[in-house]
């Protein structure tokens, strides 16, 4: 369900005035969790793993609501105008909210955004169709060397987790490849089957939704997956690549910080609830726990680490 953000406001009006909100008794109604992309995505997927958790740990339901747009851009740029009783929330992406603000003026900056939980990422991962040549990455690797710029490898998106994840293994093996940008997950991973790309960098999660359609040659994850036990990580095959696009929990900037601890606090708890961390883990999602305590540390890790890739992209210099 779309919807717009004057409806939202208008929601205001009728609202408990903030001072009078106890934050330990805190939410005493249904909450609206925004996700800034289309359903069926990532993002959607983990959230609505979530919602079905949500109601057990607080006592009352989150809805799901979709606002798509300039990969994410239309709603960033407008959280900050929500109200800020924690009554609404939003999906946040990295490295999206810092790569696009590299790139150009998308309605909002990095430091604008007031992330309060990342609770999981998507590693990357280096993906071929089941009759592929190459069984291993070092197979690929070396085609890859032997010729030059020929190595092809789709991707969801230009200034994407995977797009980085591209330019870091042509770095780390000292090759040259051709990314080839699709406008999503799902056009990237049709191209790897349909044979239009050597192969593809996308997310581990593709491995389940594909199944035996595919196989995954290396993932970007510190240890190997629960979801593909037999694929080893770029680290065991000796490239140092961890990373793809971690997920989280935003507020707009006007949530007090007892607010802002209040909804990390809930996003933790979740994360720790059996029935959604099998989910997750099924479904080839890795789980963090970055809570609004170490929220500004993480960014700023992370910030440091995308803007270095943003020079790598040609992004910025």
């Amino acid at each position: 369900m779309k919807f717009n953000f004057a409806t939202i406001l208008a929601g205001v009006l009728a609202a408990t005035p903030l001072a009078a909100q106890s934050v330990d008794d805190f939410p005493t109604k249904a909450m609206t969790y925004i996700i800034p992309f289309n359903a069926g995505g990532e993002s959607d997927v983990s959230a609505r793993f979530q919602q079905s958790e949500w109601e057990a740990v607080t006592g009352q339901q989150v809805v799901i609501q979709y606002q798509p747009g300039a990969g994410g851009a239309q709603a960033w740029s407008q959280l900050n105008s929500l109200p800020g009783d924690g009554y609404t929330i939003m999906g946040i992406n990295m490295p999206h909210t810092v790569l696009q603000p590299l790139a150009g003026s998308v309605g909002y900056a990095t430091e604008d955004l007031t992330p309060v939980h990342y609770f999981h990422y998507t590693p990357n991962a280096v993906i071929v169709r089941k009759d592929s040549e190459f069984e291993t990455l070092e197979q690929l690797i070396e085609y890859a060397k032997a010729n030059p710029g020929m190595a092809t490898f789709a991707g969801s998106g230009s200034n994407s987790a995977n797009h980085l994840a591209s330019v870091q293994l042509n770095d780390a093996a000292d090759i040259v490849t051709t990314y080839v940008p699709f406008t999503g997950t799902g056009p990237s991973i049709t191209a790897i089957l349909g044979g239009q790309t050597t192969a593809g960098f996308n997310y581990a999660t593709s491995g389940v939704a594909q199944g035996d359609e595919i196989r995954i040659l290396a993932v970007a994850s510190e240890e190997r997956m629960p979801a593909f036990p037999d694929v080893p990580t770029f680290k065991e095959l000796g490239y140092d690549i961890v990373g793809g696009a971690y997920r989280g929990v935003a507020v707009p900037a006007s949530a007090s910080e007892e607010l802002r601890q209040k909804i990390s606090d809930i996003v933790s708890e979740i994360n720790s609830q059996p029935g959604f961390v099998e989910k997750m883990e099924s479904g080839g999602f890795v789980l963090t726990d970055v809570g609004y305590a170490d929220m500004d540390a993480f960014v700023a890790e992370r910030t440091e680490e995308y803007t270095e890739g943003a020079k790598a992209l040609g992004i910025i210099e």
